[in-house]
């Protein structure tokens, strides 16, 4: 796979779901001739939604990886979901991508998972272009959507389309072409059945005049355009202060410049669906994004020395190999791994060092990656995606390098589950099956935990939502040919401190004719972050040997801290810090030291005492005006709190706070009290204080 780095666009499609991420990397591999049909998501018959769940509901659950050249650029691409109960697929992808189309629709602008997708990019400084789909629907709203960008995601959108026309073909200035602001020109595109008949249509496109009911328009928004890379390049200052015209690549290289720099956001215009503005954006994604060579070097810790040091990794196949596992496909004859090659070559045939589980791995197969289907290849070089077959011990997030030339790099956090749901087979001849299927699904979805209660002895299952359970149970009747019963779905609750408090805990006991003494002092206290308990070391003994026993009252503290609170639900919002606590001669064994530290956090639940917390979820309904009462009345009865309302598309837009309890069933209830005319997303917010009558159940 031997390839200037350069030419590569590693790239993501993410949106709030129904934007119309699948139907635009259809669209990209049909005009990029990588497919031969154009597949709609309506009839299940998409590339990159191959799983039969997919297909039957009509959404992207897993993201997938495809292939695709455009130009003289190759294009490795993961279409994401959209659901936010599959946020884990967004997270892991943008973790490795370089650069990422985001797409919104014209109707409903920017929605509430359009938030989510937008602040993860931010967090792993992932460059982007922004997509205005769905321009030839009713309501369809271009500028609306440009001023929701600046005011909901503080971003600068850099216009570079004006659409010709907004809305279906039955109004009287339909969606049928877009002005290119670069260039000045009118840009139509041949209709969606000529397109179908494939040939020179699947790359022809007609340039003429912006019509004169135009020009006024056109001239603003292009105005607006130079304004803004006036301030990127002292190169178009200069034309401009000279009135000199802008040779259309240097627009394009400013552009490029500080799309990468993250400065500006270029914004395209198009419809998926109906095939208009396609080739736009494919040309957007090889002049404007980022290849491997121009983002910065990958970092992460030496850990060849004591104390480990950053380091950086360059893209250059002939660098030490490095590599991120960020997905995992399990099967039974052995897990496929999605690697990003940071660094270096990757060979078949080779071993590589996990420095996280210090281990040796076999990687015994290299596959490309096209959706569902893969071929056979020899090596990956610096930044390929790539499938590797052989490693056993690697999990998501970890790093995969050289033996002699160590590094680990940032590994991938993922949210807390919110929801779990008892499951049980239908025969105890089948327990040990569902256990396997268990842990192989486990190791392919970092945000799904299965577990077995010590007090019932019954098999929970958490995920992000109803949804997300219900297509592990389908998976489970689909793949495994277990059919399971399954319990109603009960929140995932916590706890937290009441107040700040400071004990110490003690051991002194006879264990096997040895007296074991030893003493844990800490300080704990609640905490505003939305995280699970912090353990911090608060004592540094200058002698080696105390240094060592700090080091591992911390880590017993922290494993008695994970057995859960009062209530027996995990601890959370809740900082400890370990304080000096008295040592005995001579020194305390680690056992004595676990169970002194197991007194203190005992000693801490009882003197602070615990607050239930439960999970709230943000909540966004669109609802037409007749039934906004009704849907707000519901929403109160929920123990709601509406945080805010907007006109968005023709309807109203709630923004609510709700907890999760109240909210098992909301989908249908709202499509009841609408007639169902009303639509919502629900994504988790934060963790608040459980009513008094959740509070009481647990007692």
């Amino acid at each position: 796979m031997s390839h200037r780095l350069e030419n590569i666009r590693n790239i993501g499609i993410v949106a709030h779901i129904d934007a119309g991420k699948t139907t635009l990397t259809e669209r990209m591999l049909f005009y990029t001739k990588t497919s031969h049909r154009l597949g709609e998501v309506d009839r299940g018959t998409t590339i990159t939604d191959f799983d039969p769940e997919e297909q039957e509901r009509g959404i992207t659950i897993y993201s997938a990886a495809v292939t695709f050249r455009w130009q003289d650029v190759t294009v490795n691409l993961i279409d994401t979901p959209g659901h936010v109960d599959f946020t884990a697929e967004v997270e892991r992808s943008l973790r490795v991508l370089d650069g990422a189309v985001v797409v919104f629709s014209a109707r409903e602008g920017v929605e509430a998972q359009s938030e989510t997708v937008w602040r993860q990019a931010d967090k792993y400084h992932v460059p982007r272009i922004a997509l205005i789909n769905k321009l030839d629907r009713e309501g369809a709203d271009f500028f609306g959507t440009v001023n929701q960008i600046t005011n909901r995601l503080a971003a600068r959108p850099l216009v570079l389309h004006v659409p010709l026309g907004l809305g279906p073909a039955h109004v009287k200035e339909p969606f049928r072409g877009l002005i290119d602001l670069v260039e000045m020109r009118l840009v139509t595109f041949p209709p969606k059945e000529e397109t179908l008949s494939g040939g020179a249509a699947l790359t022809t496109v007609m340039h003429s005049e912006i019509p004169a009911e135009m020009v006024a328009v056109a001239t603003q928004w292009r105005e607006h355009l130079i304004a803004a890379l006036f301030d990127f390049s002292d190169e178009v200052a200069e034309l401009v202060l000279a009135e000199l015209p802008i040779p259309v690549e240097l627009m394009r290289k400013v552009i490029r410049q500080a799309t990468i720099a993250r400065q500006v956001v270029p914004v395209l215009a198009g419809s998926a669906l109906a095939c208009i503005g396609m080739q736009a954006v494919l040309d957007a994604v090889a002049w404007y994004l980022p290849s491997p060579a121009d983002v910065p070097p990958v970092e992460g810790l030496d850990v060849s020395e004591k104390n480990p040091t950053t380091i950086a990794r360059k893209p250059d196949p002939k660098a030490a190999f490095c590599g991120l596992v960020f997905k995992i496909v399990a099967d039974k004859h052995g897990d496929l791994h999605y690697v990003r090659i940071y660094s270096g070559t990757l060979r078949a045939g080779s071993r590589a060092w996990n420095p996280l589980r210090q281990k040796k791995e076999n990687i015994a197969q290299l596959w490309h990656l096209q959706a569902d289907r893969r071929e056979q290849v020899d090596s990956g070089e610096a930044g390929d995606i790539i499938g590797v077959i052989g490693p056993r011990a690697s999990m998501t997030g970890d790093t995969l390098c050289d033996f002699a030339a160590p590094i680990l790099l940032e590994t991938i956090q993922f949210p807390e589950t919110v929801i779990s749901m008892a499951i049980e087979p239908e025969t105890s001849l089948e327990r040990k099956k569902l256990s396997e299927a268990l842990e192989m699904m486990k190791r392919q979805d970092p945000t799904f935990r299965a577990s077995e209660s010590e007090d019932t002895g019954q098999t929970l299952i958490s995920g992000m939502g109803e949804l997300h359970l219900e297509v592990i149970r389908h998976r489970l009747e689909r793949e495994f040919n277990l059919h399971c019963r399954v319990h109603k779905p009960r929140v995932s609750y916590k706890e937290t401190l009441k107040k700040c408090v400071q004990v110490t805990g003690h051991a002194n006991r006879q264990v096997a004719g040895q007296t074991l003494v030893a003493t844990v002092t800490l300080r704990a206290e609640p905490i505003d972050d939305q995280a699970s308990v912090q353990v911090e070391q608060g004592w540094f003994p200058e002698s080696e040997v105390s240094a060592a026993i700090a080091a591992t009252m911390t880590t017993a503290v922290r494993e008695s801290a994970e057995r859960g609170g009062l209530k027996s639900c995990p601890l959370w919002a809740l900082r400890i810090v370990l304080l000096e606590s008295l040592l005995p001669d001579p020194p305390p064994s680690d056992v004595a030291i676990r169970i002194a530290a197991a007194d203190a956090i005992e000693n801490m639940l009882t003197a602070a005492g615990t607050v239930l917390l439960e999970p709230i979820m943000k909540v966004e309904v669109s609802v037409p005006e007749e039934y906004l009462g009704d849907v707000i009345n519901d929403l109160q009865q929920r123990r709601a709190i509406i945080t805010s309302s907007s006109i968005r598309g023709g309807v109203t837009v709630l923004d609510a706070e709700a907890p999760l309890s109240s909210m098992f069933g909301y989908s249908a209830a709202v499509r009841s009290v609408s007639q169902g005319r009303a639509s919502f997303t629900m994504a988790p917010l934060k963790y608040g204080p459980a009513s008094t009558e959740a509070a009481e159940a647990f007692v």
